[in-house]
């Protein structure tokens, strides 16, 4: 379905107009569907990406202000999230040896075995989307919307 018909909106006052609002559209769209695949599982967009952050350099110890850096959302509070994280037991705070005023993430096994069942959710969604489109096509969108941010 075409944006027009998704939102009831006939026309656009330029195409500028019609990407700024389609891409809006689709961000929430994929919002949606990442929460309904995360739901199931207790956890958070902003959660799951602590947990990645954490698992892509497990099992080396991050800062917070390095998950900080790293988030998708640079709204979310990281503390906050490694807080609700530490209390699911999916996660590890600790003292930095090096800096006693900095605090060390470590993911913990209950951590990398709930990102691998969330994992194979997540693979069968983007096997419904290669449906949708070729990964020639995915990695073109991926190359505009980097344009797009002024990224490339």
């Amino acid at each position: 379905m075409s944006i027009e018909t998704d939102i009831r909106q006939s026309a656009f006052s330029s195409p500028y107009h019609r990407v700024v609002v389609n891409v809006l559209y689709s961000g929430n769209w994929i919002n949606h569907e990442q929460m309904r695949i995360l739901k199931p599982f207790g956890i958070t967009q902003q959660q799951y990406n602590v947990l990645r952050i954490l698992r892509g350099r497990s099992p080396q110890p991050v800062k917070v202000n390095e998950i900080t850096e790293r988030m998708l959302d640079k709204m979310s509070n990281a503390s906050r999230l490694v807080d609700k994280l530490v209390v699911k037991k999916l996660v590890v705070r600790t003292e930095c040896p090096s800096d006693r005023r900095a605090v060390d993430i470590v993911i913990t096994q209950k951590g990398l075995d709930l990102l691998q069942r969330i994992d194979t959710r997540q693979r069968e969604w983007e096997a419904e989307i290669h449906q949708h489109l070729t990964p020639e096509e995915a990695t073109v969108l991926s190359g505009l919307l980097d344009r797009l941010r002024g990224s490339e």
